[in-house]
């Protein structure tokens, strides 16, 4: 079960910020603070392999968080409910393990250009030493829940390679439905497809 709400966190200098809390965890949009957790994931060999958009130079993933990303969020946050289906309405949040305040990963929902319409995504990445405990799952569904009960998103999509096991199997724990596969820049990925009013008659007695 995840609830949004505006809190405060010791590692964000207490400043009022979105958040959407889960069991184990919070998601909360990016700070300027996060800049070397966001950094150092990245180095990591199964981040270079399956999230290669994310590797940058350290001071170009500052530009990238401190320009684009967090302006970004305030953006579509602004926006909701009605989140327009343009480019730049992507929402960005830091996964944050409760028990220790540690940025363990992020999880995204932005349009993805290879999908067709209505093409809203969600994907995540969590950092080796947090994987197999089930914070994928939980933070995923935690922005499902958000999106779907928050603002006008009636579709949700899915991706991951073929071969990435433990991300398909969380794309399935959260009730997506495979649609085939689908090839992007050369590689073969499963295609999932989530819709609301599937995931409010899954959830019914939840």
């Amino acid at each position: 079960m995840c609830d949004r709400k505006a809190t405060n966190l010791n590692n964000v200098n207490s400043k009022n910020i979105f958040t959407i809390e889960c069991k184990d965890l919070v998601l909360r949009e990016f700070q300027v603070e996060d800049l070397d957790a966001i950094y150092n994931i990245t180095l990591q060999s199964e981040i270079k392999e399956f999230l290669p958009d994310w590797i940058a130079p350290k001071e170009k993933r500052r530009e990238w968080l401190t320009k684009y990303e967090i302006k970004e969020n305030k953006e579509f946050l602004d926006a909701v409910p009605n989140i327009p289906n343009i480019k730049g309405h992507a929402l960005r949040l830091g996964i944050i393990l409760k028990e220790t305040n540690e940025f363990i990963g992020w999880i995204v929902s932005g349009l993805k250009d290879e999908l067709p319409p209505p093409n809203r995504e969600i994907g995540y990445a969590i950092s080796k030493d947090h994987t197999c405990k089930g914070y994928g799952t939980q933070a995923a569904q935690g922005l499902i829940k958000y999106l779907f009960e928050n603002t006008n998103t009636d579709v949700l999509n899915a991706t991951a390679l073929t071969y990435n096991t433990p991300s398909n199997k969380v794309i399935e724990k959260c009730g997506f439905r495979l649609m085939g596969t689908i090839e992007i820049e050369g590689h073969d990925f499963y295609y999932y497809k989530l819709s609301k009013s599937q995931w409010i008659d899954e959830n019914k007695e939840s």
